[in-house]
């Protein structure tokens, strides 16, 4: 089954916040995803750079760390999500704000833009964990339930579903999203990344 692209989040397995995000692509198959200490981004393969000239939307950063928060999504909007909370924006806000400011994709699909936003504290109290998702019909922003762990994807279920993310560091989540799991059974993998937070947030790409 055909899905799309993917995104996970709140505890893993071993109780860490985490963030994970899958390409999934039936058009541009050709791109894997680079990491940094604070940012993955997905970009065009070499010798495909053109790609961008054809699509607006098959780059960009797919995770960022601000601070002790992480963000994933599917699009340009880990940056505006990012940007709103570093000034200060609450993840609700910054989540609703940034998903009805950009709106869904305007391909051939109208794709989806999907995001999430986790602390890193996961004290009682204190932890936090929104998914929202923007489509041609709706726009949802929902918190996940402390402890648990959901994922979202463009062309599936668009409304977060609850998962047992069985990976414990940043290296198996991204591996783990890609094709392990439920994941596994969805069609077109491209390239995966995640970031666990245990101590600090560490990043991790998985390019096959």
């Amino acid at each position: 089954m055909y899905t799309g692209r993917i995104l996970s989040t709140g505890m893993n397995c071993d109780g860490k916040p985490f963030v994970a995000y899958r390409v999934s692509s039936r058009s541009f198959p050709n791109r894997r995803c680079l990491k940094s200490d604070d940012a993955a981004a997905i970009v065009p393969k070499e010798g495909f750079e053109n790609d961008i000239y054809k699509s607006p939307y098959i780059a960009y950063n797919s995770i960022c760390i601000v601070g002790d928060l992480a963000v994933v999504s599917n699009g340009s909007q880990t940056d505006v999500i990012a940007d709103k909370l570093a000034v200060g924006m609450n993840i609700k806000d910054a989540l609703a704000y940034s998903l009805l400011t950009m709106d869904y994709e305007k391909d051939d699909y109208n794709t989806p833009r999907i995001a999430a936003v986790v602390t890193a504290s996961a004290e009682e109290g204190e932890y936090d964990c929104y998914v929202g998702i923007v489509n041609d019909k709706k726009i949802l922003v929902e918190q996940v339930p402390f402890g648990e762990a959901v994922f979202i994807s463009t062309y599936g279920s668009q409304v977060p579903d609850k998962v047992e993310f069985e990976a414990k560091t940043s290296e198996e989540a991204a591996k783990y999203i890609f094709d392990e799991g439920v994941f596994a059974n969805y069609e077109k993998p491209v390239t995966s990344c995640a970031a666990v937070f245990d101590g600090e947030w560490t990043i991790d790409v998985y390019n096959p």
